[in-house]
């Protein structure tokens, strides 16, 4: 008994010292030449302690201290030998220029690395002049993302701020078992093409906890995504969740099982959105739930968009895109628009599966034009109450 109680003391006495000892190897970006002046480029430094981190047989920790970082496009490697830790305690931020970094595509590319955590710290594209540019119609580059995650797995990005994105702020493409949580994005509601998140061809991804005010969507759904949470997000301003658009193309891949739950969107031009292509397409979107939402002042609250045309240069076709088992569970709020409700689907193709339960949507000028539904082409039933009527 006496051996016993000598190992249980002993066991506390050691599991107390850890909580003080390092969690891993420390590379401090700034003990490679990194200088947080804003004015110092520091990209040649961030990649040596990325690949002195990346080499390490034991959980490695790259650290980027308080201060500002200024470090041109960024691509880091793997695959790593042990988990890694990628902590901003500090400001990464672009170079004036915007045709530093808008050439490439990225700024900051995490490259086939697995167990990785990139936590707080803010990031800085300075992208202002680059939508300046496009606005103008002159000869732009393609414009980069802020910080993406290409063949990526167990990835966990947490508190990060990430600021005036020349264009999407967050990519996830080809990746699985990826967390977003705890997120800050701003950047001026008529900045162009700046999705807060934007996935594509991935799978297991969860979004939390985030704050999202940008110029387009918040967050964007591409070809290929499958089993997507996303949950108590703030939408607004932007452009809504969407699904799409789909259907750019015969041979792309579906989505499937998403949820949206417990967010809120204002004033955002739609609220829950799936937009296809008016064109011939082999491609699918089902299994989508979307519930527990609050919609204030919202142009679209609901609506799938199968004539989706942006720029006015239409196909004038029917949407191969198939639609159907879409769920949405209390949703309330007001709408800025009439139309509060809208399916405009594929004559070819109608949406069906659709289930309304428990909708309250009211016009903003509801006393001389209460809100209304617009259906096309769509095939669903409802339950519980439903405002507006007239669609099932």
């Amino acid at each position: 008994m006496a051996n016993f109680r000598t190992f249980l003391l002993a066991l506390v006495f050691f599991s107390f010292i850890s909580l003080f000892l390092p969690c891993c190897s420390a590379y401090n970006v700034v003990n490679y030449g990194a200088r947080g002046d804003g004015r110092t480029d520091s990209t040649t430094a961030f990649l040596r302690a990325w690949s002195s981190a990346c080499s390490s047989t034991s959980p490695a920790n790259v650290y980027v201290p308080r201060g500002t970082f200024l470090i041109r496009t960024v691509t880091f490697t793997g695959p790593c030998r042990s988990r890694i830790e990628f902590r901003v305690d500090g400001t990464l931020v672009a170079p004036a220029d915007y045709n530093a970094i808008g050439h490439s595509g990225f700024w900051i590319l995490f490259y086939k690395v697995s167990r990785l955590s990139v936590y707080g710290g803010t990031i800085n594209a300075q992208g202002s002049a680059f939508w300046s540019c496009r606005k103008a119609g002159r000869s732009c580059p393609q414009g980069a993302k802020s910080i993406s995650f290409f063949w990526c797995d167990d990835v966990l990005v947490s508190g990060l701020t990430s600021v005036n994105s020349q264009t999407k702020h967050v990519g996830i493409d080809y990746s699985s078992r990826i967390r977003v949580e705890n997120l800050k994005i701003r950047a001026p509601s008529r900045s162009p093409n700046t999705d807060g998140i934007h996935i594509e061809n991935s799978r297991g991804v969860t979004i939390t906890g985030s704050t999202i005010k940008t110029g387009d969507d918040c967050i964007s759904i591409g070809p290929g995504s499958m089993n997507l949470w996303i949950q108590e997000i703030g939408c607004g301003p932007g452009h809504g969740i969407s699904i799409g658009s789909l259907g750019s193309s015969n041979n792309e891949a579906g989505v499937v099982n998403i949820t949206v739950t417990n967010s809120v969107f204002t004033k955002t031009q739609n609220g829950v959105r799936v937009k296809s292509w008016a064109r011939p397409s082999g491609t699918y979107a089902k299994n989508l739930m979307f519930r527990n939402l609050i919609m204030r002042n919202v142009g679209y609250p609901i609506i799938i968009d199968q004539n989706y045309c942006p720029d006015n240069s239409c196909p004038h076709q029917n949407s191969g895109v198939k639609v159907s088992q879409v769920t949405y569970k209390n949703v309330k709020g007001t709408s800025s628009t009439q139309v509060a409700l809208k399916f405009d689907c594929s004559y070819t193709n109608p949406c069906t599966g659709i289930k309304l339960q428990d909708i309250k949507l009211t016009h903003n000028d509801r006393l001389r034009r209460p809100a209304i539904s617009y259906c096309r082409n769509a095939r669903g039933r409802h339950s519980g109450t439903v405002i507006p009527k007239g669609c099932f």
